[in-house]
């Protein structure tokens, strides 16, 4: 991979994990793909609905790439008499995976303040064995706590803050000398970067497409119903670059692609997975075969649920503690990159 790309692909990484994107409020990070994607020389589309398409060029045989550009998140439910609020998942953020994380809240009138998810009794010296080994629940005992001076509820709905304000997690990026990056909402955004660098490739090594491509940034992609928008008519085939998921029972790896042949909600098509199978080998990208279980889905399932007639498939980096903390490495960047460069061009 030639260095200014890496760089570039780093970089634009960087960009969209510094941008609150939680589901259902995107408008910032569409703002920001509409303008990188015109300064890359194609036209970008902004859906009605949320989202984001470029038309990269070809024709024929259309073929619709999509990265999501959505976190998972929260949103304000109540102000709780202590001035601290209720607050409800969007998408799978479970509180065993947040409780103690900085977070931002935006309110409908333009406002962020900060706070951070814990119990109602923080402090582990004063728990008592039973409160100590207590599951987290947002409903229960995890409560988003602003870093204000307040004490009552008429206190914090006094800044502006009201029930459907939404709440994203500080990502905490760091890029480790050792090539490893840390942060929430790797994933997509990860996807997203990679995306962007191979349309930037093809731009500038003006690469003839031999077939329609269609780049789609979906935005609802963490609650289900990101995968059934912008497909142009001559669209044969999804082709979802999502993360893979490393575990004990997985051989996804974080300095490796993964082609993904089955997830939670059906298998991948075959001919799709050895196509993207060969060009992986053609790339000389270090791949392996993976399936996701019990609980992912990706944009492409949702094509193919809508009754559209296409294929479908998903590559992505490997990424440890999925929807977590999350970790991953510039090498599976790079092999996610040399993949999808190479199964575009074909």
């Amino acid at each position: 991979m030639k260095t200014e790309l890496r760089a570039y692909m780093l970089e634009q990484l960087k960009k969209l994990l510094a941008i609150d994107s939680t589901t259902g409020d995107c408008r910032e990070i569409e703002a920001y793909l509409c303008e990188e994607i015109a300064r890359l020389g194609y036209t970008p589309r902004r859906l009605h609905k949320g989202g984001v398409t470029a038309d990269l060029g070809g024709e024929g045989n259309g073929l619709f790439v999509t990265a999501h550009v959505d976190d998972i998140g929260l949103m304000v439910r109540r102000i709780r008499p202590d001035g601290s609020l209720w607050v409800a998942r969007i998408g799978g953020l479970h509180p065993f995976m947040c409780e103690q994380a900085n977070a931002r809240i935006h309110t409908r009138d333009g406002r962020v303040y900060t706070g951070v998810l814990r119990r109602a009794n923080p402090s582990l010296h004063l728990m008592p064995p039973g409160e100590r080994e207590a599951t987290g629940d947002f409903d229960k005992n995890v409560f988003l706590y602003l870093d204000e001076d307040v004490k009552s509820a008429e206190d914090t709905a006094a800044l502006g803050i009201r029930c459907g304000d939404f709440v994203a997690l500080a990502p905490e990026t760091v890029f480790c000398p050792s090539g490893y990056i840390k942060s929430r909402y790797l994933d997509d955004k990860v996807s997203a970067a990679v995306l962007l660098t191979v349309m930037r490739a093809l731009r500038e090594e003006q690469v003839s497409l031999r077939r329609h491509v269609t780049a789609y940034f979906s935005c609802y992609e963490e609650i289900g119903h990101g995968g059934g928008t912008g497909l142009p008519e001559d669209t044969m085939d999804v082709l979802a670059v999502d993360i893979g998921c490393c575990g004990p029972n997985n051989d996804t790896d974080e300095k490796k692609v993964t082609i993904c042949v089955k997830d939670a909600a059906f298998p991948y098509h075959v001919d799709m997975v050895n196509e993207l199978l060969a060009a992986a080998e053609a790339s000389g990208a270090a791949h392996v075969l993976d399936m996701f279980l019990p609980s992912y889905s990706t944009d492409a399932n949702v094509a193919i649920r809508t009754g559209r007639d296409v294929r479908h498939g998903l590559i992505g980096p490997g990424v440890l503690s999925t929807h977590g903390y999350e970790r991953t490495h510039i090498e599976s960047l790079e092999a996610t990159y040399a993949l999808l460069r190479e199964y575009v061009a074909r």
